[in-house]
């Protein structure tokens, strides 16, 4: 099972931030699939299938826009206590597309858990009958074309064909690879943990370059774990964990149709049983799956579309984490901000208009603002020892941060975003092309 050149070719194309990869292998009780079911116009893989053959908890969280994809309507409407495999499709959201696209997945379902049923059948010594239920699905792409349910009907036994028990890095490369959209490189992170005195083991890959704005989920995450964790651990976990992640980036303020989150778990390590998140036992595999989601999210934004800087705000000493929260998110969807970054001008006065327009209440007697170690802003006023030329060299950097202090309490909160350039026009006018 090679990489398609396709996607890998395209994933080199702009080799900057993050671009290295964690060598991810094996994890019990998972399957990969990917195939190119033509649905772009060359011949990039853009279809995946996760398969358990024992079937795993898991745990979502999903987009509070208005207005969702069909896909997410059909997974919030199972409910099982186990999932037998996601499918995840490229190039089309199915968002918008009404009664065809839900429909559509109600038949991809029936036929998915039919071939699975029958793989069971071959492959286990106590086959399982999987149902339309124990299917759920992820979906990227355009929005309110006809979702295109013959291209992908026609492939679900070549995927079940390609079902291997077995992964490697190169398996792992070609999930990442196989559901990204405008991303110019695959999305991958690993950690390994214990619960109690067993080894676990924490995977994950994401996608996302546009359309990113947190709002309970952000882009396509999934997370899969060999540990033996019920749902209500994982959704307890997940929730927990978004919010520093997943939900503290942003690359365009636009929050996505088809934005989900979802941690899989096989129950293949007898670790110890869980019964609360605050155990001792899962502290260190709470950590690890903060890292793991953190790591996607920041390689998300390194990779907006167009990106040229990788922006940490922080906003510290604030009255409560909201309020953090609104400032940092102020700043880094400002398109003034984000364009002077990109423009490598040191304009600080779009920092303090960003902070103003936020709305929570300030100490503008003891306002702070650094550029890095830089100090700008000192107590409400510009730094004596302001240096025009220091900052505009700064501003090179790949990396910049950002750190407002507000005093007016003790709370803070990090977001994370990236710079607009042209590229970032031209990707989004050129994107149906």
């Amino acid at each position: 099972m090679g990489i398609n050149l396709t996607n890998f070719l395209s994933s080199r194309s702009n080799n900057t931030r993050m671009i290295d990869f964690q060598d991810l292998d094996h994890i019990d009780g998972l399957s990969i699939s990917v195939l190119s079911a033509n649905l772009y116009k060359d011949n990039r893989d853009d279809l995946s299938m996760f398969y358990f053959r024992d079937g795993a908890n898991y745990a979502s969280v999903y987009t509070q826009s208005k207005i969702v994809s069909e896909n997410i309507k059909w997974n919030l409407n199972q409910n099982c206590k186990k999932i037998y495999s996601l499918l995840v499709n490229t190039r089309n959201a199915n968002a918008f597309t009404g009664k065809q696209g839900y429909e559509s997945l109600k038949k991809l379902a029936n036929l998915v858990s039919k071939k699975l049923t029958e793989k069971q059948a071959e492959d286990e010594e106590i086959p399982k009958k999987i149902t339309p239920n124990q299917i759920i699905f992820g979906c990227t792409g355009t929005i309110g074309e006809k979702f295109p349910y013959e291209k992908i009907a026609n492939q679900t036994q070549s995927l079940v064909d390609k079902i291997r028990y077995t992964q490697n890095k190169f398996l792992w490369m070609k999930a990442g690879l196989g559901i990204m959209t405008t991303d110019t490189k695959p999305k991958l992170a690993m950690e390994e943990c214990e619960i109690g005195n067993e080894k676990i083991k924490i995977y994950g890959i994401a996608k996302g370059s546009g359309m990113i704005y947190p709002n309970m989920a952000t882009t396509l995450a999934y997370v899969f774990t060999d540990a033996s964790l019920s749902n209500d651990i994982l959704g307890k976990l997940l929730k927990k964990n978004i919010t520093t992640t997943f939900n503290a980036i942003s690359c365009d303020g636009d929050t996505s149709t088809n934005d989900m989150a979802t941690i899989f778990a096989t129950n293949k390590v007898d670790n110890a049983k869980i019964k609360n998140i605050n155990d001792k036992k899962i502290k260190k595999f709470d950590l690890a799956l903060n890292n793991v989601l953190l790591n996607l999210a920041k390689r998300v934004v390194s990779d907006g579309e167009g990106a040229s800087k990788f922006i940490t705000v922080s906003v510290k000493k604030c009255k409560n984490e909201i309020d953090a929260k609104k400032i940092a998110f102020s700043i880094a969807n400002s398109p003034l901000v984000k364009t002077a970054i990109a423009g490598e001008d040191p304009n600080w006065g779009r920092i303090v208009m960003a902070i103003g327009k936020a709305g929570p209440t300030i100490n503008l007697k003891r306002l702070s603002i650094n550029f890095g170690n830089i100090k700008v802003v000192i107590d409400g006023k510009l730094s004596q020892t302001y240096d025009e030329k220091l900052v505009a060299n700064y501003m090179k950097n790949e990396n910049i941060s950002l750190e407002i202090e507000i005093s007016t309490g003790i709370k803070s909160f990090t977001a994370y975003t990236m710079d607009f350039t042209g590229k970032y026009i031209k990707i989004n006018a050129d994107y149906r092309s």
